[in-house]
């Protein structure tokens, strides 16, 4: 199966990772996925008293397709 440009894109390039100040009550932590299959993957938002989202980061473990989808939902939202 090919991927397409811009999976490619963001599995090369990947935005965002990182990880934001759990200890900030405005950043809300989901984590996903089990290591002992494989994938895993941790996306922090940080929300402003407005329920705005003002960033975005993520980490994840896994193969290109996990990469590059976790980068490009913190573009989205």
């Amino acid at each position: 199966m090919a991927y397409s440009e811009k999976v490619i894109d963001h599995y090369e390039k990947p935005r965002n990772v990182g990880t934001l100040d759990k200890n900030d009550t405005s950043v809300g932590t989901g984590l996903v996925g089990a290591p002992a299959c494989g994938d895993v993957m941790k996306l922090q938002i940080k929300v402003t008293p407005e329920g705005i989202i003002e960033d975005a980061k993520f980490k994840t473990f896994g193969c290109g397709s996990a990469i590059a989808s976790s980068s490009l939902i913190t573009e989205w939202v």
